[in-house]
């Protein structure tokens, strides 16, 4: 298990901008990743460095984005604003994961502008609408990773997690502390952050410093 990326929600009227201005901070492109059909969801991709990439998703207005987990998690975060809304943490083998939860894995893919063909399976989106401190896990079913669309400049130095208990009540807190590998997490009790749990900033290294998205 390895942190394989991170997501930053955006309505769909101000998809462009944020695009932009987070690219403006990184020093880097994102690229459009096409519509998630099942979920009623779009994101664009931009790759970091460890094969890790930062996502800008929005909710569209389609039925498939109030009926699944991950379409509700961000439209419902799209109208609070936007913002961090989730890590995700990739296996070769979900199995594992699948019988913790008690329930098999949902598949997902999206189809970019080129038409090629992404396909994943996920679970855990449910746990954090209720505790967004908790990542979801995926597995790619496809070869072709997000991260390698374009020039990684950036990496990932720090999460920034407002959490009760530090990921006490996870199944896998081991497993994700160990799949950060050298990502560092600073660790905010919820009543420094207006008592909400979830992720509160990530710090990007660049060509220019580290800096610190909120």
């Amino acid at each position: 298990m390895r942190l394989d990326h991170v997501s930053y929600v955006t309505s769909h009227d101000q998809l462009s901008d944020t695009v932009q201005r987070l690219g403006a901070k990184l020093g880097t492109s994102f690229v459009d990743g096409g519509i998630h059909p099942r979920f009623g969801t779009r994101n664009f991709t931009a790759p970091l460095k460890n094969n890790r990439y930062i996502e800008i998703v929005c909710p569209l207005d389609h039925p498939a984005t109030e009926g699944t987990p991950w379409g509700k998690a961000v439209s419902k975060k799209a109208n609070e604003g936007g913002g961090w809304l989730t890590w995700v943490f990739s296996t070769e083998d979900l199995a594992p994961i699948e019988s913790k939860f008690g329930r098999s894995a949902l598949e997902g893919h999206r189809t970019r502008p080129d038409g090629t063909d992404l396909k994943w399976k996920q679970i855990g989106v449910i746990e954090i609408a209720e505790q967004p401190e908790l990542p979801f896990f995926i597995q790619w079913l496809t070869k072709d990773h997000p991260s390698q669309e374009g020039k990684a400049v950036a990496a990932i130095s720090k999460i920034e997690l407002s959490s009760v208990g530090n990921l006490d009540n996870s199944y896998f807190k081991s497993e994700i502390i160990d799949g950060l590998q050298d990502v560092i997490i600073e660790w905010v009790e919820p009543s420094a952050n207006d008592g909400e749990t979830g992720i509160v900033a990530i710090y990007i290294k660049t060509d220019k410093g580290e800096i610190r998205v909120d």
